[in-house]
């Protein structure tokens, strides 16, 4: 079995893939997958880290706001159609599969044309651009959200899948991953991330929170900027007198999410599909605050279908701010049942066999 993933730009397209492809390999340890993205984006280095090949392809999102850069964008689509047909003529795979980003356009579209069996994943409540026009060249759709269902037109194609999440996710032990952070039993642990890229409302409240806990002995709080942030968080922290690697630790960004995820008592995140599902799947208490600069306000919804079910907090960017996170941080670290009871509501919130359904309807077996 040969099988040619694609996705890519950010990890809540990439790891989905990933997600598959290890389930695949898990079912078929004589398949051959391969990977297909760009340069640009973080599949460059994610996905070899997790063991698999990569080959690359020229292609370039639509620009909304400067229409005259699109003829750039027509001339990379072009050339990626043409690369993309190539990789697929000398890997002959049997089954392409889509995870977003605009880098699937090309390779599916090419897959078809090809006469292979072709599927998309899409992550959000809220489908994205790309995967809405490929919709007409797939043999199935995979959602995660049922909210998802009203904006594609083949309802036949659809599967209600879930959300894919890599195994260690399932794996991963509060105690264990307490040990491989470094951290006591007895701490209250928090972990604020704003998605692969960052978040700078987030960092920016979240300095202002750090400045708060900084010298507090029984609290850590791990503070994942972003790679675009992470000079300009260090700065602000060495005005502000916070000393590095005391009680506030900050990170650029961290490869091992599971642990740190599974090590916290909260976390504070954005409201990124792959986001939610990892939070959910390690059964944290957290705080969702939806970005307000997505299509369809997509974040929203995913915040929500989490916070119907008492599994998290969701608290929208407008009101955002030190004093709102402090007193729930003070709730939860004061009232251990509150955070048992939204553990537990988040674990039951989590979507458990999005990969063994997504295998079953690929023909593998």
């Amino acid at each position: 079995m040969r099988v040619i993933m694609t996705g890519g730009g950010t990890g809540g397209h990439i790891y989905p893939a990933i997600a598959i492809a290890d389930k695949i390999k898990e079912n078929n340890p004589e398949a051959e997958i391969l990977f297909v993205g760009t340069k640009r984006g973080l599949e460059k280095d994610l996905v070899p880290q997790n063991g698999y090949k990569i080959r690359f392809i020229t292609v370039s999102g639509f620009n909304r706001k400067q229409l005259l850069k699109n003829v750039k964008v027509v001339k990379d689509l072009l050339k990626g159609s043409r690369e993309a047909k190539k990789i697929i003529r000398e890997f002959k795979p049997d089954v392409v599969i889509g995870t977003g980003g605009y880098v699937c356009g090309p390779v599916v579209r090419a897959a078809h044309k090809l006469g292979v069996k072709t599927f998309i994943h899409e992550q959000n409540a809220f489908p994205g651009m790309t995967n809405k026009m490929l919709e007409k060249y797939v043999d199935q759709v995979f959602i995660s959200f049922a909210d998802a269902e009203k904006y594609f037109k083949d309802k036949g194609k659809l599967v209600l899948s879930g959300n894919p999440v890599r195994q260690s996710f399932f794996q991963a032990v509060k105690s264990d991953s307490r040990k491989i952070i470094g951290e006591p039993e007895d701490r209250f642990v928090i972990l604020c991330f704003g998605g692969s890229q960052g978040a700078g409302k987030i960092n920016s409240v979240m300095a202002e929170v750090a400045e708060s806990l900084s010298g507090v002995q029984d609290v850590s709080l791990y503070f994942v900027t972003g790679k675009g942030y992470y000079d300009q968080m260090t700065h602000l922290m060495k005005e502000k007198g916070i000393p590095e690697e005391d009680n506030i630790h900050l990170k650029k960004y961290i490869s091992n999410m599971q642990d740190y995820i599974s090590a916290a008592d909260l976390v504070v995140s954005r409201a990124g599909a792959l986001a939610v599902s990892e939070i959910t799947v390690c059964g944290r208490a957290s705080v969702l605050i939806p970005s307000p600069n997505v299509t369809g306000n997509h974040q929203y919804y995913n915040a929500k279908s989490v916070a119907d079910k008492g599994g998290a907090i969701l608290l929208e960017e407008k009101d955002l701010n030190s004093e709102a996170l402090m007193k729930i941080i003070s709730q939860f670290k004061t009232d251990p049942q509150k955070r048992r009871d939204m553990e537990l509501a988040s674990r039951t919130a989590a979507p458990n066999e999005a990969t063994q359904i997504i295998y079953e309807h690929l023909g593998m077996g």
